[in-house]
């Protein structure tokens, strides 16, 4: 019955490629592992809330694809361990006939403890009718990610999702979620398309970025960690205008192109300093109003 139920939901994916088919399956994989930690209490006794791109793509609806399952705790608890969830996983993965290995992270100082969920011969045991043909060696990975340290003042609300059972949900929202996003933005390292699709994705809906939360986040970590920073409307502005400035947008193009859905791929053309300086326009004046 799942198995039919898995490959009835395949069909609502436009699924081009195997490329396009191996998001699909990616993100169902996700969706049973979001279940199964719904059902183990990690969004209610845990207090462990959804957040980042694959939240925005499950929850929210926007298009593009997303790798890892993101969470934060509402309160910090350095003593947090993922090992009791994935048990829970495992066992729920096995009673729908899937294969799933699972790894929590070493122990180790930072406050981002982590796992992998590894799910093995995904369409070939059971068999799925698929439109591509898939390699029975190659293994889908879904990495678990929890902050038990976040930022102070982020707010969250309850949302469902209904595959491949209904199952609650505490997500970050939109207007956390975006502070946050200005944070990785503005104090990442390195480049990520995925954030500058993000970005995007924000400001077409007119959401309005916490920028408490932000100072709060960039003052934590980052360049600007201990610092006590204005960021207000003007000052984010002024720093986004100077990451854009410098960025190499071919190799921003090329990090999220793979994520997305065949037609939104086209769009990258448009991807240059010019177009996101004409966006980080618009972005200024809902962030003024």
């Amino acid at each position: 019955m799942t198995i039919r139920l898995l490959e009835e939901r395949i069909k609502d994916y436009v699924i081009a490629s195997a490329l396009d088919q191996e998001n699909a399956l990616q993100e169902l994989i996700q969706l049973y592992v979001l279940g199964s930690l719904a059902r183990a209490g990690f969004f209610s006794g845990e207090g462990g809330v959804f957040r980042g791109g694959t939240c925005l793509r499950i929850v929210f609806g926007m298009n593009r694809y997303s790798e890892d399952l993101d969470f934060f705790l509402k309160r910090p608890n350095p003593g947090f361990a993922w090992r009791r969830y994935l048990d829970p996983i495992l066992r729920d993965a096995a009673g729908e006939g899937f294969r799933f290995s699972a790894a929590a992270g070493p122990r180790e100082k930072s406050a981002v403890k982590k796992a992998m969920i590894r799910a093995e011969g995904v369409g070939l045991d059971p068999p799925l009718d698929l439109p591509f043909e898939r390699d029975a060696r190659k293994l889908i990975k879904v990495r678990l990610e929890v902050d038990t340290n976040p930022p102070l003042g982020s707010r969250f609300e309850t949302r469902y999702v209904f595959f491949p059972l209904t199952a609650a949900l505490t997500a970050q929202t939109l207007e956390s979620g975006f502070g946050m996003k200005l944070a990785a933005l503005l104090a990442r390292k390195y480049v990520k398309g995925r954030d500058w699709y993000d970005f995007l994705w924000y400001i077409n809906r007119k959401i309005q970025p916490d920028l408490a939360l932000l100072r709060n986040a960039l003052k934590q970590q980052g360049p600007w960690e201990g610092e006590r920073l204005p960021a207000d409307p003007a000052w984010v502005v002024d720093q986004l205008k100077d990451k854009i400035a410098r960025i190499d947008w071919g190799v921003v193009r090329r990090d999220v192109q793979r994520f997305l859905p065949p037609r939104e791929r086209e769009t990258l053309i448009f991807w240059d300093k010019d177009f996101f300086l004409q966006q980080l326009g618009v972005f200024a004046e809902d962030l003024t109003r």
